[in-house]
């Protein structure tokens, strides 16, 4: 006698895509994303004499550095613009994309203690780490603001309307560390090595990208890849914004974007399927 065949009430069926960003279960958890940037920002200053203060310190110190090495002893130019102000500029933005980058970096390996015990959406990490960081470069704008209105007050700087876009260029900075650390992050968790050639490979990047010089001085194959440094086209956006200088077009800027476009949704790719199984193997 043949046994009525059962049939399944429900099923269980994966339905996670490797392009969701579910940025409405990332909303439901904001009060989460507020705790991490809380935690980042907090612990940064724990058992320091100086606290806050070396949000300031640490890029002006910086710039004197820069001034010294690369203004009077290289004597590489500025495009006419105070050497302070230029290296102060370059040191902001490049602190906030390289802090981000390294923390987004380190979203598996440093926080798989947490993600094996409780389940929240991963994207939350690194997009704390990318908020927090955005703390300090607002410290750090603050620092350069003040240098330029000593500067525009001299008129020596000669600002103009793209000043507006400067949000824009934050959020393409976000958005590239953003993409690029979770592609290391995943890929870290199998090939720890990665971490050390990362670190390098930040330092060497900064010499890359318009941070202690213009693009002006470039010629050659070295001026054609550095448009297509993702990078350079927010510095010198930035630049020419705020100071008046620099050999900017919307051209650059444009390729930026859709540089950075593709390698966040490479990151997001990759991230998500490194996600389902990273317990197995960080």
């Amino acid at each position: 006698m043949n046994e009525p065949q059962q049939k399944w009430t429900e099923t269980i069926e994966d339905t996670h895509s490797l392009f969701d960003l579910k940025l409405k279960e990332v909303w439901r958890y904001k009060d989460l994303v507020y705790m991490f940037v809380k935690r980042d920002f907090v612990s940064s200053f724990k058992q320091t004499v100086l606290g806050p203060v070396w949000f300031f310190i640490n890029p002006i110190l910086t710039t004197i550095v820069y001034l010294i090495v690369f203004g009077k002893i290289a004597n590489l130019p500025t495009d006419g613009a105070p050497p302070m102000l230029f290296y102060l500029a370059g040191v902001t933005l490049w602190n906030y994309f390289s802090g981000s980058l390294t923390g987004t970096s380190y979203t598996f390996a440093g926080n798989a203690g947490i993600f094996g015990k409780v389940y929240f959406p991963r994207l939350v990490t690194p997009i704390s780490i990318v908020i927090s960081n955005l703390m300090r470069f607002g410290i750090q704008f603050l620092l350069f603001m003040i240098a330029w209105a000593y500067y525009l007050a001299k008129g020596e700087v000669h600002p103009n309307w793209w000043v507006l876009a400067t949000p824009f260029l934050v959020i393409l900075m976000a958005l590239f560390a953003l993409g690029v650390g979770m592609i290391f992050s995943a890929l870290t968790t199998k090939y720890k090595d990665l971490n050390m050639l990362l670190g390098f490979g930040v330092s060497l990047y900064m010499y890359a990208t318009p941070v202690i010089y213009p693009v002006s001085t470039l010629s050659g194959v070295f001026r054609k890849l550095a448009y297509y440094n993702p990078l350079t086209g927010i510095f010198e956006c930035f630049k020419y914004a705020w100071i008046g200088v620099g050999d900017f077009s919307p051209i650059m800027l444009g390729i930026s974007t859709i540089i950075i476009l593709i390698l966040l949704v490479i990151g997001v790719v990759i991230f998500n399927k490194v996600e389902k199984t990273f317990m197995d193997t960080v």
